[in-house]
């Protein structure tokens, strides 16, 4: 039995024999927060940023909550083991933050309807599972912009790592802004079907910058691809921290995720009983996500970006506006039409630019 059932089921056993006080200690307890991490929380990336939203949940909300977290949590069965087990143990609220953990959560969110659940980047929600991610595709248009502009070779290389909508989507938004800003630039993609590997990264990284890439991006958690840039003397973007640090002359911007606000407001929420699932996309507009930019990149071009910046906040240009055609050419986004959220959650093509031939699925 859950949590809040356990809950209802306590109050009525104690209801009538002198225990109201136990009632009303029991009901006092701090709320069971429990998070499931694909990687270390030392990744310097992705992992590390869901465990800074952790932290400042607590801080934030002292002890109202207890949170746990378990790390290196393989998808497929080992994350529905490790879900469930937090569910049986009493976590009124679980956040899993991998796309892979998707199928195992909406099993486990079945057998648990007293319990909230919030998947990280997926797509599958019930009465007790929601969904969140961040509008990382902004980030990339922004900083596929400052890759045109400081691009010598016209070749930007993607260390990547599974072909799921919302990597396609970033590759996508940075030859768009490629294909506006420095028309004939590309971007080569090569495929490590990991999220944390340093030693894969890296090598993929060099692979990139053998093929002429001078400005390197990733969808990986680690720092491998910024070092390796570095040591290359070739710019590169940080992804999910600020990276600067790791390629102080390579790091042209980070595309820096903030979760503390939504991990704040969803457990304050489940707290005073309104939380209801939902489909959470925070972006640019809600800083959600920040753009750190380098003194790196000469002064107009920060201004140019911080221009676009504001244009996404402010809702006047979006980086799927139509119109949008794939590699074979066909019109994918109609001209004068946006890409709805639906569409981005779909994104199974890549658009015309592209130095690289579409995973196989």
């Amino acid at each position: 039995m859950n949590m809040p059932g356990f809950r209802k089921v306590l109050a009525g056993l104690l209801s009538g024999i002198g225990l109201a006080a136990a009632i009303t200690a029991y009901a006092d307890e701090p709320l069971k927060v429990g998070f499931v991490y694909t990687g270390p929380i030392g990744d310097h990336g992705w992992t590390y940023q869901h465990e800074q939203g952790r932290k400042a949940l607590e801080q934030a909300l002292g002890e109202k909550v207890q949170t746990t977290y378990v790390e290196n949590v393989a998808d497929g069965a080992d994350s529905e083991r490790v879900i469930r087990n937090m569910a049986k143990s009493g976590y009124d609220l679980i956040f899993g933050t991998s796309f892979g953990y998707m199928n195992p959560m909406a099993n486990v969110a079945k057998q648990f309807p007293k319990t909230a659940f919030e998947h990280a980047t997926g797509y599958k929600r019930s009465t007790n599972l929601g969904t969140y991610l961040s509008t990382s595709y902004e980030g990339r248009y922004v900083a596929g912009y400052l890759a045109a502009k400081m691009t010598k070779s016209k070749t930007v290389g993607y260390v990547a790592s599974f072909p799921i909508p919302e990597v396609i989507r970033d590759i996508n938004a940075i030859q768009v802004a490629l294909n506006k800003y420095n028309p004939g630039a590309v971007v080569k993609v090569v495929w490590l079907n990991t999220w944390f590997d340093p030693g894969k990264e890296s090598d993929a990284t060099n692979t990139l910058i053998d093929q002429g890439a001078d400005v390197i991006f990733q969808h990986t958690a680690s720092p491998a691809p910024i070092q390796a840039a570095e040591r290359r003397g070739v710019y590169s973007v940080g992804y999910a921290s600020n990276m600067a640090s790791f390629g102080p002359k390579s790091v042209i911007t980070s595309i820096e995720y903030n979760w503390a606000p939504f991990y704040i407001r969803t457990t304050e929420s489940v707290l005073n009983g309104t939380w209801k699932s939902a489909d959470y996309w925070g972006g640019l507009a809600d800083d959600a996500l920040t753009m750190p930019i380098s003194d790196i990149v000469p002064a107009e071009f920060k201004a140019e970006a911080q221009q676009i910046i504001a244009s996404i906040k402010s809702g006047t240009f979006h980086p799927f506006d139509g119109p949008v055609a794939d590699q074979s050419g066909k019109v994918r986004i109609a001209p004068g039409a946006t890409a709805s959220n639906a569409d981005l959650a779909g994104m199974d093509y890549y658009v015309q630019g592209i130095a690289a031939e579409f995973p196989k699925q």
